[in-house]
């Protein structure tokens, strides 16, 4: 059972969470696929970004978390969501875009460099990456769980084996320069 499978702290995060989404994250993502492109979320949790990407692009929800996925998918039946766990990404599934927005910051460097792989194999040809990272370069626990800060350096080095960089940026999501995304195209 993962952290979010308790439904008190699902429900804790969606209330911490209400006012933040992907929206501009988005926008940046717009330019750079078709329209109806199929874009696999990682740890989609309640579903506002996968709500928000739905409306331009064939979208795929996944989680770990079986409470968010059934919390989804209770609201939207016809949703295509999968249980997934982003670091090992057990899929046979390809996508044009692989999108995350803070999820892969709970990785360690073995269990995020395995990722870049199994993502690179569940894209389809010159398929993209974009996820969002908390900057710094700190680990911390809270409730039990492990988050990884990093730099942009550190992830675009990670990420070169499999893909080449388009654009990374620093941006401010709750306290100035706080965060940062990264853009990539499967080699």
């Amino acid at each position: 059972m993962t952290f979010y499978d308790d439904p008190k702290n699902a429900e804790d995060y969606i209330k911490m969470a209400k006012g933040y989404d992907g929206a501009a994250l988005i926008a940046l993502l717009e330019p750079q696929m078709a329209k109806g492109a199929s874009v696999l979320e990682l740890g989609m949790g309640p579903g506002v970004d996968l709500d928000l990407l739905a409306k331009h692009y064939k979208v795929t929800g996944s989680d770990y978390s079986t409470y968010f996925l059934d919390r989804y998918k209770k609201q939207h039946p016809d949703a295509d969501l999968i249980e997934l766990d982003a670091a090992k990404i057990n899929t046979d599934r390809t996508f044009d875009c692989i999108y995350s927005n803070k999820v892969l910051h709970q990785f360690s460097d073995e269990q995020l460099n395995f990722s870049f792989t199994k993502q690179s194999d569940a894209l389809n040809d010159s398929g993209l990456i974009f996820h969002s990272f908390w900057l710094g370069d700190e680990v911390m626990e809270i409730h039990g769980m492990t988050f990884y800060y990093r730099s942009i350096k550190d992830v675009t080095d990670r990420l070169a084996q499999h893909f080449e960089l388009i654009d990374a940026q620093q941006y401010t999501e709750m306290e100035d320069g706080d965060s940062f995304w990264v853009l990539a195209k499967k080699r």
